[in-house]
C-alpha cells in the first residue's frame, strides 16, 4: 500500500499543480495563447517509428511512436536557473513540500547559485553547463511547460534511447548493451558538461552518459503489495520474477531504467535524477 499511497499523493499533487502548468505555457502571459517550443534549433526531431518494449511477448506487436521532437541535450543548471528567476515558487528555499522532498536542488549553494561550491570562477562556470539533478518530477513538468514543452513519456524516450551512435535501433546489440552497462556502472561527479556527451544517430547527446532521466509516465505501471486483487496484477512485474515476460532478458540496462522509475514518486529527488523535454 505505500506504492498507492504515494502514487495517489501524486495524483492529488498534479491536480493540484495543473493550473500553474497551464499558465506557464502561455505567451507573454496572455491566456490562451499557447507558445510555441522555445530553440527549436536546440531540439532534434525523431521521426516516427517503433520499438519492442522491455516487458512484451515475442508475438506482440512493437509499440507505435509517433514523430516528435526531443531536446538535444539535458537541462542544464544554467536552464534552470533561468527558471527559477522567473518562477521563484520553484526555488530551493520556497518549493513546497507536496511538490519536492528534502534533497532539491540540494547541492546548490544557494536558491540563486546553481554551483557546486568549487569557489572558482571558471568552475562556477562550468557548472551552470552540467546536467540539473536533485530535480523532481513537479519541477521538471513545469520546466518544460514554462518552455511550451512537455516531458517525454517512457515510449518516447525508449525509442530515442534504442539508438547507438551509428545505429537507429541497436536494442540487440550486444556491444551496444554492454557499452550501456558500463556508463550506468560508473557515472562521474560531478556531471560532465553536456557539450562533450555523445550524440546517438538522432543527434540527441548524452541520454545515456550524463544522469538518469524523468518520464512523464513514470508511474505508470502500479507494483504493489497489497494481497486484495491479485487476479488483476501482472506477476511479470514483481521483483522475483522480473526477467520473466520481458522481450529481452538480456536487456540489463532496461532492467535498471525500469527498476529506478519503479522506485520513484512525484516528489521524489535524487543527485543523479534529470530530465530534457519534448514537444
Amino acid at each position: 500500500m505505500p506504492r498507492l499511497r504515494a502514487l495517489l499523493r501524486t495524483a492529488v499533487a498534479a491536480a493540484l499543480l495543473a493550473p500553474a502548468v497551464a499558465s506557464a505555457a502561455t505567451a507573454g502571459g496572455e491566456r490562451g495563447a499557447v507558445r510555441p517550443p522555445r530553440a527549436r534549433s536546440a531540439m532534434v526531431a525523431i521521426p516516427a517509428g517503433a520499438f519492442r518494449p522491455l516487458y512484451g511477448q515475442p508475438s506482440d506487436p512493437p509499440t507505435r511512436v509517433a514523430a516528435f521532437l526531443l531536446d538535444r541535450d539535458p537541462v542544464t543548471r544554467g536552464d534552470f536557473l533561468a527558471f527559477v528567476r522567473s518562477e521563484p515558487r520553484w526555488r530551493r528555499s520556497a518549493v513546497r513540500p507536496l511538490f519536492a522532498d528534502r534533497g532539491y536542488l540540494g547541492d546548490w549553494r544557494g536558491d540563486l547559485d546553481p554551483s557546486t561550491g568549487s569557489g572558482q570562477a571558471a568552475g562556477d562556470a562550468a557548472d551552470r553547463h552540467r546536467p540539473v539533478t536533485g530535480v523532481s518530477w513537479f519541477a521538471a513538468r513545469a520546466y518544460c511547460a514554462a518552455q511550451g514543452k512537455r516531458l517525454p513519456t517512457v515510449a518516447e524516450w525508449e525509442y530515442a534511447a534504442a539508438a547507438s551512435a551509428t545505429r537507429r535501433d541497436a536494442a540487440r546489440d550486444g556491444a551496444f548493451v554492454q557499452h550501456l552497462v558500463s556508463l550506468y556502472s560508473s557515472r562521474p561527479r560531478p556531471l560532465p558538461q553536456v557539450d562533450g556527451a555523445a550524440a546517438n544517430a538522432y543527434g540527441v547527446r548524452g541520454l545515456h552518459g550524463l544522469a538518469w532521466e524523468w518520464v512523464a509516465d513514470f508511474n505508470s505501471v502500479l507494483v504493489s503489495d497489497d494481497s486484495r486483487g491479485v487476479g488483476g496484477r501482472d506477476h511479470a512485474l514483481f521483483c522475483a520474477s522480473a526477467a520473466i515476460g520481458a522481450s529481452d532478458p538480456s536487456n540489463y540496462p532496461a532492467f535498471l531504467r525500469y527498476a529506478l522509475r519503479a522506485g520513484l514518486t512525484g516528489r521524489t529527488t535524487t543527485a543523479t535524477l534529470g530530465f530534457r523535454c519534448a514537444a
